[in-house]
């Protein structure tokens, strides 16, 4: 099923080989619940509990080509969830900071990138919302949850230059955003539709 999303994508997606050399070297089973191991590769979202989900594959790999993440980038993850989206990212730049407002999730986030061997991830028990002043700027920001605008604090903990992806409410569904600052301004981009759990939080629902 791995072979099959890889060479699907390859046929539908510009994702770089770099991106797709990560995907196939993160075990998606470890982040899922044991329940759903024989769906670890279906294209679709899972639950993961406490309301949350691990997106479809295909989406995870969409939002990180857009990042367009370096080797010397730290990123900020809004969101853990399983810990998923922070390993694969993990695998192309230098650090990631992802953080998660529920304590089991945050628990369960840190076991599987654990058991997946992963060091450069760093999973904080923290509303996400408010960004993490504490390890900011940062180089990239991905928010895994439907915000109703994107918060103040994530776009002034941006480094210049930088590139921040979150899917925004809009009507009847949330569009996929891009911002870029440059020279202090943020030029925004719409990517398309998607739907994602809604962002908690002070900043959230």
């Amino acid at each position: 099923m791995k072979e099959l999303l890889i060479e699907r994508w390859k046929q539908e997606h510009d994702f770089s080989k770099p991106l797709l050399k990560a995907f196939d070297s993160v075990p998606r089973e470890d982040f899922i619940l044991p329940q759903f191991l024989d769906k670890a590769y279906g294209d679709y979202p899972l639950p993961i509990d406490y309301d949350q989900t691990i997106s479809q594959p295909t989406t995870v790999m969409m939002m990180i080509h857009w990042l367009e993440l370096k080797r010397t980038d730290k990123i900020l993850e809004v969101g853990a969830g399983s810990g998923y989206c922070a390993a694969i990212m993990s695998k192309l730049c230098k650090k990631v900071i992802t953080t998660e407002m529920i304590p089991q999730l945050a628990d369960f986030a840190k076991n599987n990138l654990e058991k997946a061997g992963i060091e450069n991830v760093e999973v904080v028990e923290w509303d996400g919302s408010q960004g993490y002043e504490k390890q900011a700027p940062y180089d990239r920001i991905m928010v895994t949850a439907g915000c109703p605008s994107i918060p103040k604090p994530l776009t002034d903990q941006l480094k210049e230059g930088g590139i921040l992806i979150a899917p925004v409410e809009s009507f009847l569904s949330q569009v996929m955003i891009r911002l870029r600052k440059n020279k202090r301004k943020l030029e925004k981009e719409n990517l398309g539709a998607f739907s994602f759990v809604p962002l908690k939080g002070k900043y959230g629902y």
